[in-house]
């Protein structure tokens, strides 16, 4: 929870005038939405756009519809948003093979090969997912966004963002090596 007024109407204050307000929500979601941005495009390109992302927030702050207190969900939308365009202004890039795992016989720690095999059957799995499914997944299970905020960030209705993160689970549930992963990580759990 935070302390002192909600984020709607410290951008009401900063539509009047006052310079502070705004900066009061960015001081409030820097951290959250700072780490969005690293996870889909590592930390050096996240501190650029982070940038970029207060810009537009600023510049379209106008259009917040203050009847949501918290503006998190509406900033991870223009978070999105701002990723997107620098996917699309960034070239074309040539396809290389999975270089995540470590050469044969050099790692010799086996806890490190089930965490890179680990890695790589989730990250393959998630590729299978469409780019909504995977957006709701996300932002449900590591920004910790409920469906409907995640929904709104990405400017769709609730009971399609629950659809598409009921579709995300299935696939993720019938991926291959999904099972067998998440079999292994609950043997692991309740011997620990």
């Amino acid at each position: 929870m935070t302390s002192g007024p909600e984020d709607a109407e410290l951008i009401a204050r900063s539509l009047d005038g006052d310079e502070d307000a705004f900066v009061a929500v960015v001081q409030r979601h820097e951290a959250a939405v700072g780490a969005y941005l690293a996870r889909r495009v590592g930390r050096d390109a996240a501190e650029d756009l982070l940038g970029e992302v207060w810009v537009a927030a600023l510049r379209s702050r106008v259009s917040y519809d203050r009847s949501f207190p918290d503006a998190g969900p509406w900033l991870f939308g223009v978070a999105h948003n701002t990723l997107r365009r620098h996917w699309r202004s960034r070239p074309v890039e040539r396809p290389v093979a999975d270089a995540a795992g470590p050469e044969p016989g050099w790692d010799p720690w086996a806890a490190v090969d089930d965490r890179v095999d680990g890695e790589s059957v989730l990250r393959r799995a998630l590729a299978l997912l469409g780019p909504r499914q995977r957006e709701i997944l996300t932002l449900v299970v590591w920004e910790d966004l409920t469906v409907a905020e995640a929904g709104r960030a990405l400017g769709i209705p609730p009971g399609t963002a629950r659809r598409h993160l009921h579709e995300a689970r299935m696939a993720l549930r019938d991926a291959p090596g999904m099972a067998a992963l998440l079999t292994e990580r609950n043997t692991i759990k309740e011997t620990s």
